[in-house]
């Protein structure tokens, strides 16, 4: 199976076959057309002339009208691919007795008459003379000086198969930017911009050269885009820290009275939110950012995540529900702790957001793989259609169809949580646990 999607998905295989069977059908074309030509024409240009040579090796052989042993033995010592059989009533010589016979005499049927034999009847005219004292003489070739020169063979086959990896290594050099091209597109389909397409100089004027150019433009000009896209949410997080903190500020003078305190209490609400969405964004983009400073220290991942899960149920009491499953100790590990227990707080408020009137409490796992550390988080609500998982974790998506905006949130949370998690070095992996959601962050210790 592995094999077959290799070569399914392989450009340099299937253009290396494609030559080979070309190769293959020119040899096949030519060799055929070449016997085809032999066969139809040699009778009126080449058979004269070996005629006419077969009679005078005859007259050698027999010149007074009876075979000469001696003269027949110089003319093979003479001519070493030339074999000589004399038979008749006076004389009975072989020249190559270890030699069998041609098949055109060896396989013929008996009862067969000269005239009916096919094509070798040709060979029957032109390699067979009869003495006028009635002996037969019959000329062919030396098999034995063929055969003596087995590497031929050998020789044909090793340069058949070094022109064959010498073409797989020019096509597999000529398809190398494909590799490069294949790579840095994955690079832009991530996110990361910083490192082009690299295609040596002497192939930026071909086609995959002028391609890998296409995309490098392609990517520079997606990475202005979102620059610039941020540089606007910066600006206006920016500037609306300034009016949102002059609101609250008067929201909280509003006197405390009985029929003013339930609309103080619920602006108050709302500027928070609105302030924690801010600072979202804000965070959001220094995490996002080519350099991103964390400040590490050592932490025990234990004692954070219960302080965290402390922390929440001091704002939302059902978090005192959530279920943990948590070693006794683990090994400190360098982390930056804020960054951290922003990760945590999002990945928990998030499951408890989607676990109203689920049958179990979300919970937190936290164990350690070898050098990885690695966070879960799983809450038991209606979880989220397979075709939209991949889409979660992007900043402000919201698969309104599983969750809607009466449940909270603005898309930024598991946004913010996968940037934590890769400036640590690590991933988040979102699946559907049926029921509800598995939020998962692996990060090297």
């Amino acid at each position: 199976m592995g094999k077959k999607l290799l070569w399914r998905h392989s450009l340099k295989l299937r253009l290396l076959a494609v030559f080979l069977l070309l190769a293959f059908a020119l040899a096949f074309i030519f060799i055929g057309g070449a016997q085809k030509a032999f066969s139809l024409g040699w009778k009126e240009a080449a058979r004269p002339l070996l005629m006419d040579y077969v009679n005078r090796l005859a007259d050698d052989v027999a010149p007074a009208g009876t075979p000469d042993v001696a003269r027949a033995q110089a003319l093979v010592a003479r001519v070493p691919l030339v074999t000589i059989d004399i038979t008749g009533p006076q004389v009975q010589w072989r020249s190559h007795p270890a030699q069998s016979r041609p098949h055109w005499l060896r396989d013929r049927p008996e009862g067969r008459g000269r005239d009916d034999w096919g094509d070798d009847q040709d060979w029957i005219e032109l390699l067979q003379r009869r003495t006028a004292d009635g002996h037969l003489i019959e000329f062919g070739l030396n098999e034995d000086a063929f055969e003596r020169r087995p590497r031929m063979f050998i020789y044909a086959l090793v340069a058949l198969l070094l022109v064959t990896t010498l073409a797989f290594l020019y096509l597999r050099r000529l398809l190398r930017p494909l590799d490069a091209i294949r790579a840095g597109a994955m690079r832009f389909g991530a996110g990361n911009f910083s490192q082009p397409i690299e295609v040596p100089r002497r192939r930026r004027e071909d086609e995959l050269g002028q391609l890998a150019g296409t995309i490098n433009t392609m990517g520079r000009d997606i990475e202005q885009m979102l620059q610039a896209q941020r540089a606007l949410l910066l600006a206006i997080s920016h500037e609306l820290r300034s009016p949102l903190t002059r609101a609250r500020l008067n929201t909280e003078l509003l006197p405390e009275r009985e029929d003013v305190s339930p609309q103080r209490e619920a602006l108050l609400r709302d500027l928070n939110e609105m302030a924690r969405l801010i600072s979202d964004l804000l965070e959001s983009e220094r995490l996002a950012g080519r350099h991103a400073a964390l400040h590490r220290e050592l932490t025990d991942p234990v004692a954070l995540a219960r302080e965290v899960v402390d922390e929440l149920a001091a704002v939302r009491p059902e978090a005192r529900d959530i279920a943990l499953h948590l070693p006794e100790a683990l090994p400190l590990a360098s982390l930056d702790r804020v960054r951290m227990r922003l990760l945590l707080r999002n990945l928990l408020d998030n499951a408890l957001r989607h676990s109203s009137g689920a049958a179990r409490p979300p919970e937190l796992h936290l164990s350690a793989e070898g050098r990885q550390l690695r966070f879960e988080v799983r809450d038991h609500g209606q979880g989220v259609p397979e075709d939209r998982i991949g889409q979660l974790g992007q900043a402000f998506y919201r698969p309104d169809s599983a969750r809607t905006r009466d449940a909270g949130g603005v898309g930024l949370g598991l946004y913010l949580c996968r940037l934590v998690a890769q400036a640590h070095g690590g991933q988040l992996d979102i699946r559907n646990a049926h029921p509800g959601l598995r939020v998962s962050v692996t990060l090297p210790t």
